[in-house]
């Protein structure tokens, strides 16, 4: 029973650490791990494990193949919320170069990495095989601490998120197909079961994944199962399908369940986000538990396994030759930089599924006495531990070296996606700046999409908005909201982190009618709130520049835009077409030169005020 509270409480405070010190939890979480299994037995008494998984393979926490299957069901249901992630329509628009990334990326990877350790190691072709397949993945759940706090240009940050986040499950597939061929022996008998147990696999793993995603998505519809048993009949679900079709077909659960978490992922089930919440939160639960465990199963006569230069000469080929070699391949012709592809060929951390699936299939072949089979934990591990370690620490002095590292965040994040929200933002995007409109009005949302627009639907109260990696390059944030109260409580919790070079909201009506009350972050216009400025886009949708002459002509032409009430003054544009944001605040601070345009919403301005 301390054993296994104790792997909750190290996991959860490995968790803490992570989020406290901005840091991949697979880190501390494998390090702990390592301490309290391998390294405990140096440091015991009696030479014993302080957390043994297994112990004479009969005893321990999981006696026999209970860890096996553990750790089956646990990757089934972190994979399952990973399909849920995957947006088809997100997918179409993040270009040719994740496409080849996760095809042309994946094979240079699986090709180069079996041959290194073929070579270096003289493993059998079957285990070269086996490792290069479970080093494919690169995880977003370790990518997306790296990249938070970097700001990067959307297409490069983009590149990376959506690698990981598509690439879990073809590198799982991958390995599955490998360990079948390794199974179930050799000769000419080895080809054509093989081939079988891959369609068996196939077949099974989508028709099972799909069918029980559309039943249970009419399950939800039509409100068979009360709100309150929705979480765990979902998660009740996820393992029943994986039990079903690996009982089908051997190894095909995973497949099942990815493509059971993208059919649900893409559906229009209106329980979708407290089914993904639930299960984020379930993930991170099982992740802790299972890289503890994973690590501590490992023995001191493994580590000792992987002990010298031939693992260093692998991991450096790994890192320095196959990952660039694959990234530049698939960026050839591209409209990436030289320094980009540089940059996302030194991030490539591996995750959960790589270091998941090596245990489970490295510890069931060493049982059957596959030669080499007991490499492949290790070696895996040391893969995963030695990457994460690698770009948590130089990611961010990388990004600087070779000059992808934004000196200023010029992005833009817009609370609020209403009619002059999208207005606003489609200007914004004429002059090339990075524009994001957040609503959890999922129409405002769906018009702004339709329009060309960036736009997420998420709630302002949750956490996940710091976690996207996507706004990295974010450094202005307006509030634009009909509601005050959201507007106050947006620039409250997030101008710091996105509003660096300014967080700026509408006034409210009771600050309008109070002449003595302009905040400092009022934005446009003080005497202008959310209801004018809406009435204003719609009598006349349309933004407007007009040229300036001097401060003077920019003051007086501010006095004459605060008579009319059909003309709200917005930005100040220079000869290079940078713009600035107006605030209510400081109006009056802008440097103005002849050339420059004020930006103004409303009906054109017909006097020319000399």
């Amino acid at each position: 029973m301390l054993e296994l509270a104790g792997i909750i409480i190290l996991g959860i405070l490995a968790q803490w650490f992570a989020w406290k010190f901005k840091i991949p939890a697979i880190l501390p979480l494998i390090l702990i791990g390592l301490f309290v299994g391998p390294i405990a037995t140096e440091l015991s008494e009696d030479g014993t494990k302080w957390i043994e998984p297994i112990w004479n393979g009969e005893e321990g926490l999981f006696p026999g193949e209970s860890l096996f299957y553990f750790v089956s069901l646990a990757i089934s249901i972190i994979l399952f919320e990973g399909g849920l992630t995957l947006k088809l329509s997100e997918i179409k628009n993040v270009g040719p170069v994740i496409t080849k990334l996760i095809t042309l990326g994946s094979l240079v990877t699986f090709v180069g990495a079996g041959m290194a350790a073929h070579f270096i190691f003289d493993f059998s072709w079957e285990i070269s095989a086996l490792f290069s397949a479970l080093i494919i993945v690169t995880g977003p759940t370790v990518i997306t601490p790296i990249l938070r706090n970097i700001p990067l240009k959307k297409d490069v940050s983009a590149v990376l998120k959506w690698e990981g986040i598509l690439i879990d499950p073809i590198g799982a597939l991958v390995a599955v197909l490998v360990f079948e061929f390794i199974s179930v022996g050799g000769g000419g008998e080895f080809t054509k079961t093989a081939l079988i147990e891959f369609g068996k696999i196939v077949l099974f793993g989508s028709t099972f994944g799909f069918t029980f995603a559309h039943a249970m998505n009419f399950i939800i519809n039509k409100k068979w199962v009360p709100h309150y048993l929705l979480n765990v009949f979902a998660l009740a679900a996820v393992l029943g399908v994986f039990v079903l079709s690996d009982s089908f077909a051997h190894e095909s659960g995973l497949l099942a369940v990815v493509v059971m978490g993208m059919v649900l992922g893409n559906s229009n089930s209106p329980y979708l986000k407290e089914l993904l919440y639930f299960k984020e939160s379930l993930s991170v639960l099982l992740i802790s538990i299972l890289f503890i465990l994973l690590a501590a199963n490992i023995n001191m006569s493994d580590l000792l396994l992987i002990y010298n230069w031939e693992t260093a000469l692998l991991f450096g080929i790994v890192i320095l030759i196959i990952r660039p070699l694959g990234v530049f391949l698939s960026t050839y012709k591209s409209k990436l930089q030289l320094n980009e592809k540089l940059f996302i060929s030194w991030v490539g951390p591996r995750g959960i599924v790589a270091a998941g699936i090596a245990s489970l299939f490295g510890l069931k072949l060493a049982r059957n006495g596959v030669a080499g089979a007991e490499y492949i934990t290790p070696l895996v591990f040391t893969i995963v531990l030695g990457t994460v370690l690698l770009n948590a620490t130089t990611a961010r002095l990388f990004a600087k070296i070779v000059g992808v590292f934004l000196k200023k965040s010029e992005g833009i994040l817009i609370v609020g996606a209403s009619h002059v929200s999208q207005i606003i933002g489609l200007y914004l995007e004429s002059h090339d700046r990075h524009v994001v409109l957040i609503d959890s009005n999922q129409t405002n949302i769906s018009k702004a999409k339709e329009k060309g627009l960036e736009a997420f639907s998420t709630n302002i109260y949750s956490e996940t908005l710091t976690d996207n990696i996507e706004l990295n390059d974010v450094g202005y944030l307006m509030a634009l909201t009909g509601n005050s109260d959201i507007n106050k409580y947006a620039i409250n919790k997030f101008g710091k982190q996105f509003g660096e070079n300014g967080a700026f909201r509408l006034v409210s009506p009771d600050e309008m009618n109070d002449t003595s009350n302009n905040p400092k972050e009022g934005l446009f216009s003080h005497i202008d709130d959310y209801a004018s400025l809406t009435e204003t886009a719609r009598l006349y949708p349309i933004i407007h520049e007009f040229k300036l002459e001097s401060k003077e002509h920019y003051q007086e032409l501010i006095e004459f835009t605060n008579a009319d009430k059909d003309i709200i003054p917005l930005f100040i544009k220079d000869i290079h077409g940078e713009l600035e944001i107006i605030s209510s605040y400081n109006k009056d601070t802008f440097i103005i030169e002849k050339g420059y345009e004020l930006v103004y919403l409303g009906k054109p301005i017909d006097l020319n005020i000399n």
